[in-house]
């Protein structure tokens, strides 16, 4: 495909009072603006099922073998967008909307407790903060199916993966403002998976 690459974006069906979960309409969004030329945006719909989640993001990997995976999730109350650094293996408790848990309470039996993304989301998030933007990084993504979705990326995906909190309030849950945002996010990433590694 005269050297195009794809790129996964993934985001969560309705959630509990979100009737249309604003994930989703942020990775419409994004498929619509495009990440650059050569890029394909492909969007995909996660469940809010551990199990649908594994499989999904397991055949994501074997089958599209993307570049890069951007998973948006929604941040109750957050007013602002929270790059995630890190995903968490075990630690899982919260029923999902089937009522379901994972016994183990992990992602991924005999995998490594924390998986850390290949992006430097304090180094990604730096330059938007100083132009006084709500960007924020984090390395605790809470233990729901949002780290679930995130740790399992991380594992198939060797690290390519980038999970991105989006806001439910505020400024910034207006989709006019948070695509272009997302978009500059994410292009940030992708430059520095191409250019030489950065330290925060």
């Amino acid at each position: 495909m005269n050297g195009s690459k794809t790129m996964v974006v993934t985001a969560f069906g309705p959630f509990r009072q979100f009737f249309v979960n604003p994930s989703g309409e942020a990775a419409q969004g994004l498929k619509l603006v495009g990440l650059g030329e050569r890029i394909n945006v492909y969007v995909k719909e996660v469940a809010l099922s551990y199990i649908k989640t594994q499989q999904i993001i397991a055949e994501i990997w074997q089958t599209l073998k993307p570049k890069f995976a951007v998973h948006l999730g929604i941040a109750r109350g957050s007013r602002v967008v929270i790059l995630e650094q890190t995903g968490k293996n075990s630690g899982y408790r919260v029923r999902d909307v089937c009522g379901f848990c994972p016994e183990s309470h992990c992602c991924m039996e005999g995998g490594l407790e924390k998986l850390d993304s290949v992006v430097n989301m304090r180094a990604v998030s730096k330059p938007f903060k100083q132009a006084g933007m709500d960007v924020i990084y984090s390395r605790d993504a809470g233990r729901y199916l949002c780290d679930f979705a995130y740790y399992c990326s991380l594992y198939h995906g060797q690290g390519r993966a980038a999970l991105i909190h989006v806001p439910s309030s505020g400024s910034l849950a207006s989709a006019d403002r948070l695509i272009p945002l997302l978009q500059s996010i994410i292009q940030s990433m992708l430059g520095q998976l191409e250019g030489p590694s950065q330290t925060a």
